[in-house]
């Protein structure tokens, strides 16, 4: 497949962009700095021109596409706009193309709520963070555009080898502490390794149909505690105990959308595995810690 990947320098992306390559597929990357195209570059990606922000400068000279993988948000107050600015002037520009392409919209796990008693699936009614609410009628949009075949994931609390969503408690950890949780000591996050949701992301690719969506969970609910531990642990911080701050503190320093970390959480990627034969590796958290 020809594919353009939206956030390819991403933390998700990026990860996103090497599986599609390794697959053999042909990659496009939207980059916005000389930088982003030498990084997309380098991984035999071909870098476009562009921004997220001003999609009528890019968008209508897009070359012919099977798919594209919308995997871009940069968490700033004007992210809602920017992504429905985005979806109006891309999906009809897509819905003109020779073939009718596939189009992966990311969701998240915040789209959920609080839940711990059960583990949440795609059919679950969205419970969305107040900063994200914006985003449910977004990839509703996605899934019934005619001109498009939509396809929504939903990952989970993303972490990596380089710190992914963890990247915080080892910066805190190596400063010798302490590391600072959100909410509570009792809550879990679910989460995913980076390489794992980009197998996700291509097999949707390859072989979802249009209108469905898939929750990006290896593991369906961590304790964060044990996560901030075992990174005091092997920086060899003693003053790196956990302490507790409040959603107020964080939001304060991060913006609203950062209260996400304290949402107590449990999600099953169950559909992922049955339906696209998808087969994460990294099952232990804490093995992976950099």
């Amino acid at each position: 497949m020809r594919v353009l990947v939206l956030g390819g320098t991403g933390s998700i992306g990026s990860a996103v962009v090497r599986e599609l390559i390794a697959r053999g597929h042909a990659v496009f990357g939207l980059a916005r700095s000389q930088g982003a195209a030498a990084k997309l570059s380098r991984c035999r990606a071909t870098p476009i021109a562009g921004d997220i922000g001003r999609p009528e400068t890019w968008a209508a000279n897009l070359p012919t596409l099977d798919a594209v993988v919308h995997a871009a948000c940069d968490f700033n107050a004007d992210m809602a706009a920017i992504d429905r600015r985005l979806l109006d002037v891309l999906l009809p520009t897509l819905a003109a193309q020779p073939n009718r392409p596939r189009f992966i919209y990311t969701g998240g796990c915040w789209l959920f709520g609080a839940n711990q008693r059960e583990a949440a699936t795609e059919a679950s009614p969205f419970n969305p963070l107040p900063a994200f609410a914006w985003m449910v009628p977004q990839l509703e949009r996605v899934l019934a555009d005619p001109g498009i075949s939509g396809i929504v994931i939903h990952p989970a609390m993303v972490y990596a080898d380089a710190g992914g969503v963890f990247s915080r408690f080892a910066r805190e950890a190596a400063a010798g502490g302490p590391i600072r949780l959100v909410g509570s000591e009792a809550v879990c996050w679910p989460l995913v390794h980076g390489d794992d949701l980009a197998a996700l992301y291509a097999l949707a690719l390859e072989r979802a149909p249009g209108g469905e969506s898939y929750i990006g969970a290896a593991v369906e609910a961590f304790p964060v505690e044990r996560i901030a531990r075992a990174f005091a642990k092997r920086f060899d911080a003693p003053r790196a105990t956990p302490v507790v701050i409040s959603p107020d503190m964080i939001a304060a320093e991060l913006g609203e959308w950062a209260r996400g970390y304290a949402l107590d959480q449990r999600l099953s990627g169950a559909k992922a595995q049955r339906a696209l034969g998808w087969q994460p590796r990294h099952l232990d958290p804490e093995a992976r810690l950099p």
